[in-house]
């Protein structure tokens, strides 16, 4: 699913801007899966791994579209 950032990041950074609130928003909705799966009293790491990439793919695109 977040593969799709990939592109992004890539014609980001050849000049090609793309609107960044979008990325920003999907970090921090994948923030906050990731605090709630870690932070649970019975530690739920499926939703952690899974939101991770999100994380890091959603952030490097909202920094590359700025």
């Amino acid at each position: 699913m977040y593969v799709s950032y990939i592109p992004q990041i890539f014609d980001n950074l050849q000049g090609f801007k793309s609107n960044p609130t979008q990325p920003l928003a999907a970090a921090f909705n994948c923030t906050l899966w990731v605090c709630y799966g870690f932070f649970r009293e019975k530690k739920d790491l499926p939703i952690v791994i899974a939101n991770i990439p999100g994380v890091i793919c959603a952030f490097i695109a909202f920094l590359t579209a700025l």
